[in-house]
């Protein structure tokens, strides 16, 4: 399956989560509903999965922590804050780099509607 096929999936899943739960909950609970969602559509994903980070030929000490890896392609991000930061985006990009992944979604569930909520990152996507 292509990343914007699953993106899609990922999306639909976010809106209904959105749609039942609303804004203002904690990400941990979005995290848990999405996930919930994502296992009710058939979908394949990991929580909080590990990335190693090389660096010269070595794996640094510490690893990354993706909120969610979809199909082994989408890297999710997630987030319940007012304002996303300026690093959020250039962030998710760098995780997709040292992933090796070419497309990553920012859904921040602290919004009215949304769809002003789903960044899409891309790296080299075909």
């Amino acid at each position: 399956m292509h990343e914007n096929e699953i993106s899609e999936n990922i999306i639909g899943a976010a809106i209904e989560v959105h749609r039942i739960l609303g804004p203002g909950l904690l990400e941990s609970v979005y995290e848990d509903a999405l996930c919930h969602e994502l296992h009710l559509r058939g979908s394949q994903f990991k929580r909080q999965q590990s990335v190693p980070i090389p660096y010269k030929g070595i794996k640094l000490g510490t690893e990354l922590r993706l909120d969610l890896l979809v199909e082994d392609k989408v890297i999710v991000d997630l987030k319940a804050k007012e304002d996303l930061t300026t690093l959020d985006k250039p962030k998710l990009l760098t995780y997709l780099r040292l992933g090796d992944k070419h497309l990553g979604l920012i859904i921040n569930f602290h919004v009215e509607v949304l769809r002003d909520g789903i960044f899409r990152v891309v790296n080299k996507l075909q």
